[in-house]
């Protein structure tokens, strides 16, 4: 059984397949079987379509090599919870590592409000939740940070990340993926573009100086897009559990988007590929 968190991942023909998992919000560990008339941010449904998206992932005919959580693992923080997701994961035998969200660092009351009238309470991470952790390939480099800040919707890449991202790409020439939770581009959705990370356009400033950075994921937004930027192909994915509306200004749900999750085949010629699946319904 691969400890944890992973550290060195070798394959046999040098590709390494990722799958980025993000955003399951599980507030229970009580699965339900039938989740037909739920409204979507149930409880019970968020814990099953998490099962059901690792289910449906690790028996699609391609080899998992690495598993990536990209935040808001729970929607409130409990350690019982936690357990629940580790568990499930190590039982999968695959490498995996597991980054902070808003929502793994801050309960939020009244969820029903709108956000303006909801109340934020900073809350302790979960010490397995992963922060400036590096992940090296035979020809790749993984990134993973945390982007969250107790209390906060919104999440930041401090100055001292930048400083770390620097020097990992310094020091290592290999084609490079960073991982966060918030989101690093504007998704053209006045609502949602209000929690980007902030300090990012300093980030994107020092990034210019690597063209070896090639890839960087994020989770956050519920929904899946492309973006490019400095020669850096920039992904958005869909949450395991409920989607937001995409280029809407006012918070929306997506109800006609199923929970999903995304693949990325890193070469071994640093190209990438990748992809989003939805839930077979």
């Amino acid at each position: 059984m691969p400890s944890y968190p992973a550290r060195e991942i070798s394959s046999p023909d040098g590709q390494v397949n990722v799958l980025q998992i993000t955003d399951m919000h599980l507030s229970t560990v009580q699965a339900v079987q039938e989740t037909t008339d739920q409204h979507p941010t149930s409880e019970c449904c968020c814990t099953y379509s998490f099962e059901a998206v690792l289910a449906q992932a690790l028996s699609e005919d391609i080899r998992c090599d690495l598993i990536l959580v990209t935040g808001d693992l729970v929607n409130v923080v409990k350690p019982a919870i936690y357990d629940y997701i580790f568990r499930l994961l190590h039982d999968t035998g695959i490498p995996f590592a597991c980054i902070a969200g808003n929502h793994d660092v801050t309960d939020e009351l009244d969820g029903k409000q709108p956000y303006s009238q909801r109340q934020l309470i900073p809350q302790p991470a979960d010490e397995r939740l992963l922060s400036r952790h590096v992940i090296h390939t035979d020809y790749w480099q993984l990134l993973l940070l945390n982007s969250a800040i107790p209390g906060k919707v919104a999440g930041e890449v401090t100055d001292t990340d930048i400083d770390w991202l620097c020097a990992q790409l310094s020091a290592c020439d290999k084609p490079a993926l960073i991982a966060l939770h918030h989101h690093v581009m504007l998704m053209h959705s006045e609502w949602i573009d209000a929690h980007i990370a902030d300090n990012v356009s300093t980030c994107w400033q020092r990034m210019a100086a690597f063209p070896h950075l090639r890839v960087i994921i994020s989770g956050h937004t519920h929904q899946e897009q492309v973006r490019y930027q400095n020669g850096v192909t920039v992904y958005t994915t869909p949450s395991t559990c409920y989607q937001f509306k995409p280029y809407e200004d006012d918070f929306a749900y997506d109800t006609s988007a199923l929970p999903g999750y995304r693949w990325l085949q890193l070469a071994n010629t640093g190209q990438v590929a990748s992809w989003v699946k939805r839930l077979d319904t």
